[in-house]
């Protein structure tokens, strides 16, 4: 019997791996990343991930797969081999577009050339790095374990192996002025990238800059100087032709991360590794799956049940509708109000909604579509508190 032909999600459909592995834990992170100083046996952990990816292609038959991403954790610790077996099974398992966007995210620390050669040869077009920052004073405070001629040398591989590169820095870190961060990032955009994630230094509960924080020992950009990064941030790259697309993430035309996009879109992903999450449409339900953080017991649970989740819940209405506001509107492009009304089967507030759009936080785009203007943006989780509530 053939196959019955299934709509693709509005959004898309990607995958996300998810290597969990670092060489070090970075004392800003609190991604679901593990520092092993036994090697890893990464046959095995490269068969778990071939058994879950089964488990999730026979959830979504009939996707074509338009974006596969990556991620970590530190995934350029993995062998050419192990990352050839994962796109190999994505590709066995699903349609996978030809023009699909592969990406996967690097340190400048683990870059070596002839191991580029082997992730582009496996399939990868897209590689992201993860810089942090132009100052070697600055990776040393980040714990970051590269110095600046070491990320510019890696800048330089990565853009002579890979169609496309992005790396990220991070602002609003201690001691840091708007005219250095003015230079570092026009540096930045002189490295010939095409894509760059700059994020505000955020100090996450449960990490050692949270501890050195409240006690008093590191001192960030107060709120206003915060501010005045963000906007500096937007002057310099909207000049150099890198406008943000999204709150954190700036592209010349034609180079936003299309696995990213999936996110913001709401569009369904497959997420696998420890501590991954999925979205994935069932008819008109949207199931969040959750996959169990801890490597070693994901890998026992996975070679025993052939899965590792731990969570596979149906999502509300409102819970579907509040996550459209949430993603969409990180982007520049903004949200479809029919396909909010569609999902939460409500509209908007119309008081709220005037009252933002008065206040200069929100705007209409032609009758359908409602976007963040750049305040909003800098108070983006009240604006969609509100439009939520």
């Amino acid at each position: 019997m053939a196959d019955v032909a299934v709509k693709a999600p509005d959004g898309g459909f990607g995958i996300y791996v998810h290597w969990p592995f670092c060489a070090a834990k970075c004392p800003y992170c609190d991604f679901n990343s593990h520092v092993r100083h036994q090697p890893v046996d990464q046959d095995r952990f490269a068969a778990a991930f071939e058994r879950e990816l089964t488990h999730f292609a026979d959830l979504t038959k009939g996707q074509t797969v338009q974006s596969v991403f990556l991620g970590g954790g530190t995934p350029s610790l993995m062998a050419p081999k192990t990352v050839e077996r994962i796109l190999d099974c994505i590709s066995g398992l699903w349609t996978v577009d030809a023009t699909a966007e592969i990406s996967m995210e690097a340190n400048p620390s683990s870059v070596e050339a002839e191991r580029f050669r082997g992730y582009r040869s496996a399939g990868v077009n897209r590689v992201s790095l993860g810089v942090q920052s132009l100052h070697d004073r600055d990776l040393k405070l980040l714990g970051r374990l590269h110095d600046v001629e070491t990320a510019i040398k890696a800048i330089e591989t990565a853009r002579e192996t890979f169609p496309r590169l992005s790396f990220d820095l991070i602002y609003a870190r201690p001691d840091q002025t708007p005219e250095a961060w003015k230079a570092e990032l026009e540096r930045a955009i002189a490295l010939a990238a095409d894509h760059l994630s700059l994020y505000q230094l955020t100090i996450e509960e449960g990490t050692p800059f949270f501890t050195l924080y409240n006690a008093g020992k590191l001192k960030v950009p107060d709120p206003e100087l915060g501010a005045e990064l963000y906007e500096l941030t937007q002057s310099v790259t909207e000049d150099n032709g890198l406008p943000a697309y999204e709150v954190s993430n700036h592209a010349r035309a034609g180079a936003e991360c299309r696995h990213n996009q999936v996110y913001w879109r709401y569009g369904d992903y497959v997420g696998v590794g420890p501590g991954a999450h999925g979205r994935l449409s069932v008819g008109v339900n949207k199931l969040a799956t959750a996959i169990e953080r801890h490597p070693e017991t994901w890998l026992e649970n996975v070679e025993t049940h052939g899965h590792g989740m731990v969570e596979n819940v149906g999502l509300t209405e409102e819970e579907q509708g509040d996550e459209y506001l949430l993603m969409g509107l990180r982007l520049v492009e903004g949200i479809d109000l029919a396909r909010y009304e569609a999902l939460a089967h409500r509209k908007i507030d119309p008081r709220r909604l005037a009252a933002l759009l008065e206040h200069g936080m929100v705007e209409e785009l032609g009758n359908n579509r409602l976007r963040a203007t750049r305040d909003g943006f800098s108070v983006l989780d009240a604006v969609v508190a509100d439009l939520a509530a």
